[in-house]
């Protein structure tokens, strides 16, 4: 597969989850929460796409772009949507958030100007139980207006 942009052999038994196997690849900025979609913990980018990783087997990941939360930080630190969501206060536990963050990269890619409805339901796939959401969508809708006024330079 292409893991964060790079070509990567990551070994898996048949049977077992993408989460895990990218897990036990050194990529733990994903959480295994509910192992069942509904809490979006485990959320990746899946050829720009986000899927909740431990509802598929690894096998099915073969020749696809998954992209995760520490490849959207690059090398030069976190990516405007993690800085966003310091400042914003959108992070308290922190459990949540890999996910959230990739779930609203997918958003951006697709929808450059979201509305906050659009926001509400590219994240409705997300639980948080710490911050109400409110942050979340405020640091959301600041990535966009600030990448929007860069592309305007």
């Amino acid at each position: 597969m292409k893991l964060n942009g790079a070509a990567e052999q990551v070994p898996a038994d048949p049977a077992q989850r993408l989460s895990s196997a990218l897990r036990a690849h050194g990529l733990t900025g994903l959480k295994e929460g509910c192992l069942e979609g509904e809490c979006g913990a485990c959320t990746v980018l899946l050829d720009d796409e986000p899927v909740c990783s431990c509802l598929m087997l690894a096998a099915q990941a073969a020749g696809r772009r998954i992209e995760t939360v520490e490849g959207l930080a690059g090398g030069s630190g976190p990516s405007d949507l993690q800085r966003a969501f310091v400042v914003e206060g959108a992070v308290q536990c922190g459990y949540c958030t890999p996910g959230m963050i990739i779930a609203a990269e997918g958003l951006l890619r697709r929808t450059p100007d979201p509305t906050e409805a659009e926001i509400r339901r590219a994240i409705a796939g997300n639980i948080c139980r710490c911050t109400g959401y409110a942050n979340i969508v405020r640091a959301i809708a600041r990535t966009a207006r600030e990448r929007r006024a860069g592309e305007r330079r």
